[in-house]
C-alpha cells in the first residue's frame, strides 16, 4: 500500500514538475536567443526633413516641482516650432501645476473627475478634446511630467512616421541614476531592457516592441480608428496589445531619448512596481490567449512573442514554485527535464552568461563606470520582484491608482552636463 501510494505520489509530482521544467527551459532559451539580437545596432536610413506635426501631451497630477523644466525643454527642441504644440492635462491637481504650465508656454487643459482617476482616463479625456480642435496633428506623443527629452527627439519620431510606422516607443533613460542605490539599480533594469529586449526585438525586423509609459508616439489616425480605451494600471501595455491584436505594430526609436525620474527610495520603487505587476497580470488575463490564438492562426511570431512578454509574471511565480519545490526536503523524485535537454555544465555556462547581462547592456550602451556601482545591490532589486509579482497577482482586480511623487527638478542642460562629467 505504501509502495503504491509512493508510486502514485511520484507520478502526480511528475505531472506537475515536467511541465514546469519545460516552461522554464523554453523561456530561458527564448530570452537568451532574443537577447543576442541586442548585441548590435542595425543600419538605419533616416528621413531628416521635418514633415509631420505633433501634439505633445503631458499627463500631470500635482507636478508643480518638475513640470516647468519639462515644458521649457519641449518648447526648445530641434524641430520647427510651427509643427508642434505642447499640451498639459492637469488631472485633479490641487497645486500650481496648471498655472506653472501655462506661464511656461503650454496649452493647459484642466480635468476634475474623482471617479475615473489615473493617467489612462486623463489621456482619453485629453484625446477627445484634441480631436475637436480646429488644428489637427499627424501624431500624438505622450510624456510624464517628470521627464526631459533629447533635442532631436521629434526629428527621430518624424523619421519613423515618414517611414510608415504608426506607433513608436522611445529609449527610456534616467535623469537621476546616481541619486541613490535604488535609482541606480532601477536605471540598470531600464538600460538592460532598452538594449537586450527592445532593441533586440526591433533588430529582428518582425517582432513587436512594447510601449513604456512615456515617450510614446501614436499616429492620430490610429488613435481615432482604435480609440484609446487604455485605462488599466498599465495603460501603455494595454494599448500595445490592443493595437497589436488589430495588426498594428509598435516599433522602436533608439535615438529618441526620454530621461525619466526614478524613485528615490525602495518603498517608492516597490509601490510603483507593484502597480505595474497588477496591471500586467490584468492585461495578460485579457490578451494572452487571444494573442496565442492569433499567432497560430496567422503563423506570425510577433503575436507569440507578445504573449510571451505577458507571461512574465506567471514565469516568475512558476520559477519560484520550482525553486522552493527543490528546497523542500523529502520531496518525491521527479523526471529531470533540464539534464535531458543539456548537461548540467551547459546550464552552468548559460546561467553565468545571464548573470553578465546587465554588464553587457551597460558596456554596449557605453555608460560610465559609475553606473556599474549599482550592480552590487542589483540582485536585491531583481529578487524583490518575486513578492511584488505575487502581490500583483493577488491584487490584480484592484484598479486604484497610486501616484509616484516626483521631486527631482533639473533642467535638460543639467542632465547633459552630468552625463559629460560621468563619462570623463
Amino acid at each position: 500500500m505504501d509502495f503504491m501510494s509512493g508510486v502514485t505520489g511520484s507520478h502526480l509530482f511528475n505531472v506537475i514538475m515536467i511541465p514546469v521544467q519545460v516552461i522554464i527551459v523554453f523561456m530561458t532559451f527564448y530570452y537568451f536567443i532574443l537577447s543576442m539580437f541586442g548585441l548590435f545596432r542595425r543600419t538605419e536610413q533616416k528621413i531628416l526633413t521635418p514633415e509631420k506635426s505633433f501634439a505633445l501631451v503631458v499627463a500631470a497630477h500635482n507636478e508643480e516641482a518638475v513640470i516647468g523644466p519639462l515644458i521649457d525643454n519641449l518648447l526648445n527642441l530641434e524641430y520647427p516650432k510651427e509643427l508642434y504644440d505642447v499640451f498639459v492635462v492637469a488631472d485633479n491637481c490641487t497645486d500650481k501645476t496648471a498655472l506653472i504650465s501655462k506661464n511656461a508656454g503650454a496649452l493647459v487643459h484642466q480635468r476634475f473627475n474623482n471617479e475615473k482617476r489615473g493617467k489612462g482616463y486623463a489621456l482619453e479625456w485629453m484625446f477627445h478634446r484634441l480631436f475637436k480642435l480646429e488644428r489637427q496633428y499627424d501624431a500624438v506623443i505622450i510624456f510624464d511630467a517628470d521627464n526631459l527629452v533629447n533635442g532631436t527627439f521629434l526629428v527621430e519620431m518624424n523619421s519613423k512616421l515618414c517611414q510608415g510606422h504608426q506607433i513608436v516607443q522611445c529609449y527610456l533613460d534616467s535623469k537621476n541614476p546616481y541619486d541613490t542605490w535604488v535609482t541606480n539599480t532601477f536605471s540598470i533594469t531600464f538600460w538592460l531592457s532598452n538594449r537586450l529586449l527592445q532593441l533586440a526585438r526591433y533588430n529582428t525586423g518582425f517582432l513587436n516592441n512594447v510601449l513604456g509609459g512615456t515617450g510614446m508616439c501614436i499616429s492620430t489616425k490610429v488613435l481615432k480608428d482604435l480609440g484609446w480605451g487604455a485605462t488599466s494600471l498599465t495603460e501603455d501595455l494595454e494599448f500595445t496589445m490592443k493595437a497589436l491584436i488589430c495588426g498594428i505594430k509598435t516599433t522602436w526609436a533608439h535615438d529618441a531619448i526620454v530621461y525619466d525620474e526614478k524613485p528615490l527610495t525602495f518603498v517608492q520603487a516597490w509601490n510603483q512596481r507593484k502597480r505595474w505587476a497588477q496591471g500586467q497580470v490584468d492585461v495578460a488575463g485579457r490578451y494572452f490567449f487571444p494573442l496565442i490564438y492569433k499567432a497560430f492562426k496567422e503563423r506570425k511570431l510577433m503575436y507569440f512573442d507578445a504573449a510571451v512578454h505577458l507571461f512574465q509574471p506567471a514565469l516568475v511565480m512558476i520559477g519560484t514554485f520550482f525553486m522552493f519545490a527543490n528546497l523542500i526536503s523529502g520531496m518525491q523524485p521527479y523526471t529531470q527535464v533540464f539534464s535531458a535537454v543539456m548537461p548540467w555544465s551547459g546550464w552552468q555556462i548559460l546561467s553565468a552568461i545571464q548573470l553578465v547581462y546587465p554588464i553587457t547592456a551597460l558596456a554596449l550602451e557605453r555608460l560610465p563606470w559609475r553606473a556599474y556601482a549599482g550592480l552590487i545591490l542589483y540582485p536585491i532589486f531583481i529578487y524583490s520582484w518575486i513578492p511584488i509579482v505575487f502581490l500583483g497577482f493577488i491584487n490584480r482586480k484592484d484598479k486604484s491608482w497610486s501616484h509616484t511623487k516626483h521631486t527631482r527638478s533639473i533642467k535638460y542642460d543639467d542632465v547633459v552636463r552630468e552625463k559629460k562629467v560621468s563619462s570623463n
